[in-house]
């Protein structure tokens, strides 16, 4: 284990946006988790994500699959990526989508309001 994964722990795996739409389309089709605040998500999100804001996560984890992998999202990934790694500790296959959702807009792929 190198210096930063001891001090930061293990990186999360992350996809990025276009990988994301690409599982969607093609893929095991991955639950997507928006960890964002209401109001955030109100402004706009990837079709079919469920809110669970990142303070709400560890009350609301039962309402997760286990048997499916869980793509969070935030608005720049910051949050997406510590809801990672608490799900990732409970045993979920878990992925970031690195950039949140800043890159999915600038990927120009679709946002539901």
């Amino acid at each position: 284990m190198g210096f930063f994964s001891r001090l930061f722990g293990a990186a999360t795996p992350s996809l990025t946006a276009a990988e994301v739409e690409e599982k969607l389309k093609f893929g095991k089709h991955p639950m997507i988790l928006d960890v964002r605040q209401p109001d955030e998500y109100r402004q706009g999100h990837i079709t079919g994500a469920k809110l669970i804001p990142l303070n709400e996560l560890h009350r609301r984890m039962k309402e997760l699959p286990k048997g499916r992998d869980i793509v969070c999202v935030c608005a720049s990934g910051s949050r997406s990526a510590s809801a990672a790694k608490i799900l990732i500790k409970e045993g979920y296959v878990v992925f970031d989508l690195r950039g949140g959702m800043l890159a999915w807009r600038r990927a120009k792929l679709p946002v539901q309001k």
